[in-house]
């Protein structure tokens, strides 16, 4: 039996049915105009962010959407060469992404070292280098791709083991990164 509220295949959407009016006072939501953010009382007025984001300084965000996707460009174009330089066969075992993954997760764990202990940074260049060039360089949609495409061919097996190989050997580059770094600079601090 068709349910009136989902319109069949192909059909234009049924309107939900009005609500019941008992002369009851409704909430201010139900009065805004319809072209109104949701939240928000008139068409003019922005919709509240939501409590967990809290109120940015004035600027900082789109500063850093623009760090984070100059970044985000950086390294998917690095990702991308490194992919034209050591092609995957079809079948073949995904080194390239699984190399691309363990050397950005390394450099993660050096950047965030150097950047808390030793350097004093300017505001931008934590979210351009970790969250835009690295975040942009590693990738899951890449690793998610070639697993389906191991199992797809047949490479079951394969498929698993790359499946926890990637994240097992991305945990420990950064932990061994994170650890050698902080022994260099430990080291660098005591010979001063």
């Amino acid at each position: 039996m068709h349910d009136p509220r989902h319109p069949p295949l192909g059909g234009p959407p049924t309107p939900p049915p009005p609500p019941p009016d008992d002369g009851a006072t409704r909430p201010a939501e139900d009065t805004a105009p319809p072209d109104a953010p949701h939240g928000a009382q008139t068409a003019g007025e922005p919709a509240p962010l939501p409590p967990f984001l809290g109120r940015p300084r004035a600027g900082t965000r789109w500063e850093v959407l623009a760090v984070v996707a100059a970044g985000g460009v950086v390294g998917a174009s690095a990702r991308y060469g490194a992919a034209l330089a050591w092609p995957t066969s079809r079948g073949g075992f995904p080194w390239t992404t699984l190399s691309v993954n363990v050397i950005g997760c390394a450099l993660i764990g050096v950047f965030l070292v150097v950047l808390q202990e030793a350097w004093k940074a300017p505001a931008l260049v934590r979210p351009f280098a970790a969250t835009g060039v690295l975040g942009g360089f590693t990738t899951f949609s890449t690793y998610a791709v070639d697993v389906e495409r191991l199992i797809h061919d047949g490479k079951t097996s394969t498929a698993v083991g790359y499946l926890a190989l990637t994240p097992l050997a991305a945990l420990i580059a950064v932990w061994c990164a994170v650890a050698a770094t902080d022994r260099a600079l430990r080291g660098r601090r005591s010979a001063a």
